[in-house]
């Protein structure tokens, strides 16, 4: 392969551990050829960034200088890349719109350029919040109107309803300092991610602001034991149904919530709780917008993207960017930067990664497990190599930062580091899983379900790649799909989830599965946890935006949180449970522990045995049975006690279990383990022991 004009030699590539991973996984030695390819090329780009640019630093650094910025003598300079432009011109409030007044001087290689001087008192001569334009005359002559591409903010005209690009230059006592030191990721704890979206935050039917969710809903988050909060939508996007996957402007949070000071101190607040700030990071494809977006910039075809068919994702109906071209990593590469500069943003959660990696997207295929679909001419190499400088680039500048993979292919080494030949995410969606849960509520009923289906689904991955395990996410939460609770309990929970109601067959399954659903998704499923807001507590109804299919209704674009304070409801039980099992892994950090060892997968009796982080895990699925001395084997000896029963009155439980019972283990060897106990396990009810020296040690 050429990178950049330079042929890549595999067999003269040199990864500096790929024994390291090839003594994790045996299976890629068959493949070295190919990894050392795809390293050249990475490697190749990164020396061709040094010697050229000065520097990885100063490359992806591009943000301060291009876009719009002022002087130090209080003057503003503008700077774009627009290569197909035969003049550009700045216009705005600022010059009354005269179309030609400013033009922009062609400084080479497609780069724009001018500086405007002070005015005579020494003010800017683009004040604070004007509203500004490129103007571009085209190859054709035509004469266009663009969005500048590193525009800080950018916000709705209220007449034409496009986004234009805004100047955010506030007064030095205008701009937020962050107060609060940012927590930063050892490698080591176990994440418990709540996935949000600022908007829909509100009980009303509205769009909800940053400061609404900061002093609102981040209390709730932590007060729900979770440790890292995961923001969608933040990037601006012009169709607010696009639930922020259409992004128009990369640079500019959106005006929606509220301005970019706003958005700074939600992120200090959340550091402030110990609370890690991912953000939903879309460079996977981009808006088709002409007018407020990247497409069509320069008055080309290209530009940002490819051209042709390569440059268009079908199924999306958006651009895709030609990540070979110098000014798009460059673009890129600073966006990444800019949200952790400017921001504190603590990692990225990166949107569509297996369309990026994979010429065919995805659609329409299959992937097998085969090591042929993950090294065959399918893989997208340009795409893989953008995603690995951009892991190297976060990792080498921002120590303790997180990158995760929305990945489906199961794509090897993604999740390694890049010295061993891996792309450098540090964790994977396992996106399997939801999938299963839904297809067994939607086709199945419980009592058919296979135990040891379920098991594998759930440890089916690569251990020596962090995943992070979710039972839901916004994905099943849309109209159009059900949340787990809906899939339960829809046709109750309009009528039966008042405790001044008796409890029905269908509110009392929908609960205790619930619960068992989580919690084996949470303890057996990976390395990280993932919640999407409301799901916690049941939430009922589907999430639509406001759209004209819907009479642009804001009603399911909100969170009922009363829902959950209410002691009347039944919704304050998974609500409860959430936050118990939570707490119980900040105690005992069976997410940052070794994959479990499971003893029992019984389909007759719908059992799950495992241990994970020395503590005992017990699932009974079965709808009738319950079983008053269940056997399970069990590695450590000793005297156990209850620390988590999803059968307790706090959880909408039937408290069929005295929690001050203690279970001694007996030298009976037992499902392949040197001890044993016995316990009794209701029906559709999971339980939690732990060592008796542990629940003293830890002070549970």
């Amino acid at each position: 392969m050429a990178v950049n004009g330079m042929i890549i030699k595999a067999d003269d590539v040199v990864i500096p551990r790929l024994d390291r991973l090839l003594e994790l996984d045996p299976y890629l030695s068959g493949h070295q050829r190919e990894l050392k390819r795809r390293y050249g090329c990475f490697e190749q780009i990164l020396k061709s960034i040094e010697t050229n640019e000065g520097g990885l630093d100063a490359f992806t650094k591009a943000y301060q200088t291009y876009g719009i910025h002022r002087t130090a003598d209080g003057g503003v300079v503008c700077k774009e890349w627009v290569p197909g432009a035969e003049a550009v011109y700045l216009k705005g409030d600022f010059n009354g719109w005269n179309p030609t007044q400013n033009p922009l001087q062609n400084s080479g290689f497609g780069k724009w350029e001018i500086t405007l001087p002070p005015k005579e008192d020494g003010s800017s001569p683009v004040p604070h919040n004007s509203v500004i334009k490129l103007g571009i005359k085209t190859k054709s002559g035509e004469m266009v109107d663009r969005v500048l591409p590193w525009a800080r903010y950018t916000v709705q005209d209220p007449q034409t309803t496009l986004f234009q690009s805004v100047f955010w230059d506030p007064p030095k006592e205008a701009i937020y300092q962050p107060k609060n030191p940012k927590p930063q990721w050892d490698g080591q704890l176990g994440l418990r991610i709540y996935e949000a979206h600022v908007g829909i935050s509100s009980w009303e039917g509205k769009v909800a602001s940053y400061d609404h969710f900061t002093d609102n809903v981040l209390p709730r988050i932590k007060g729900q034991g979770y440790n890292a909060v995961q923001l969608m939508a933040v990037m601006e996007h012009a169709f607010y149904a696009s639930f922020g996957y259409q992004v128009t402007s990369f640079f500019a949070s959106s005006s929606r919530y509220g301005n970019p000071e706003a958005l700074k101190r939600l992120v200090d607040t959340a550091h402030g709780m110990g609370i890690y700030v991912f953000l939903d990071m879309v460079h996977s494809h981009a808006a088709k917008n002409v007018l407020d977006g990247l497409n069509q910039f320069d008055g080309t075809e290209s530009c940002y993207f490819h051209s042709g068919t390569r440059g268009t994702h079908l199924l999306w109906d958006s651009r895709l960017f030609d990540y070979n071209n110098w000014e798009v990593l460059r673009f890129l590469l600073s966006n990444l930067r800019w949200w952790v500069e400017e921001f504190g943003f603590d990692g990225f959660r990166f949107d569509g990664v297996s369309s990026m990696i994979y010429h065919h997207h995805g659609v329409g295929t299959g992937f097998s497990g085969d090591y042929s679909d993950y090294f065959g001419l399918a893989v997208d190499t340009e795409a893989l190599t953008y995603l690995t400088l951009a892991n190297h680039m976060l990792h080498s500048f921002y120590p303790g930062i997180v990158t995760i993979a929305e990945e489906v292919s199961g794509m090897p080494a993604l999740c390694r580091p890049v010295e061993e030949g891996g792309n450098g995410f540090d964790f994977r969606l396992g996106m399997a899983i939801p999938d299963k849960w839904i297809k067994l509520l939607k086709e199945y009923k419980d009592e058919d379900w296979n135990i040891g289906n379920i098991v594998w689904t759930l440890i089916n991955r690569r251990h020596s790649e962090r995943t992070i395990a979710y039972a839901e996410s916004h994905d099943q939460a849309l109209v159009g799909d059900k949340t787990i609770a809906f899939w339960l309990m829809d046709k109750e929970m309009y009528t039966n989830m008042s405790v001044l109601t008796t409890q029905t067959d269908i509110i009392d399954r929908g609960l205790a599965l619930h619960k068992c659903i989580r919690l084996i998704t949470h303890a057996l499923g990976g390395e990280a946890w993932l919640n999407f807001m409301g799901n916690e507590f049941g939430h009922p109804e589907w999430l639509d935006f406001p759209r004209p299919g819907n009479n642009n209704s804001y009603h399911y674009a909100r969170r009922q949180w009363h829902l959950a304070d209410d002691n009347l409801l039944r919704y304050r039980f998974l609500n409860n449970f959430d936050r118990a099992m939570n707490s119980l892994d900040d105690k005992f950090h069976w997410l940052s522990s070794p994959q479990a060892y499971i003893s029992c997968k019984h389909e007759d009796d719908k059992m799950v045995v495992f241990e994970r982080a020395r503590l005992l895990f017990l699932f009974n699925f079965h709808h009738t049975k319950s079983f008053p001395d269940y056997r399970v084997g069990v590695g450590l000896p000793g005297k156990y006690k209850l620390v988590l029963n999803s059968d307790s009155e706090e959880f909408g439980g039937h408290n069929r279990l005295d929690q001050s019972t203690d279970y001694f283990t007996s030298d009976q060897g037992f499902a392949n383990r040197e001890h044993s106990l016995q316990v009794y396990i209701p029906s559709r009810v999971a339980l939690v022991l732990a060592l008796e020296e542990d629940i003293v040690k830890l002070g549970v």
